[in-house]
């Protein structure tokens, strides 16, 4: 395992990005002491793929109140932001 102090962060990035690329874990010294580990960038986990059918029986579970309009949607909004904010909510 290597070694890099807080100073040699700034003068030193090349080196360290280098040995991350290389796989290799670095410890941070402070003050002569260790106060971490900087380690290099572990792969993505794979993606999982998710069925189209499952996800709208998913969403219809929900039974959420859709507006139809957008001034049903609108009235919603503007309901809410009362609701949350009180009446004195000015109009725009």
């Amino acid at each position: 395992m290597k070694y890099i102090t807080t100073t040699q962060l700034r003068t030193k990035s090349k080196e360290l990005v280098q040995a991350l690329r290389d796989g290799e874990s670095v410890t941070l010294v402070h003050r002569s002491q260790q106060v971490g580990t900087i380690q290099p960038h572990q792969e993505d986990p794979e993606y999982k793929t998710v069925d189209v059918e499952e996800l709208k029986a998913a969403v219809r579970d929900l039974d959420l109140e859709l507006p139809d309009s957008l001034e049903e949607q609108d009235a919603m909004y503007r309901g809410e932001m009362v609701r949350k904010h009180g009446a004195y909510l000015s109009r725009r």
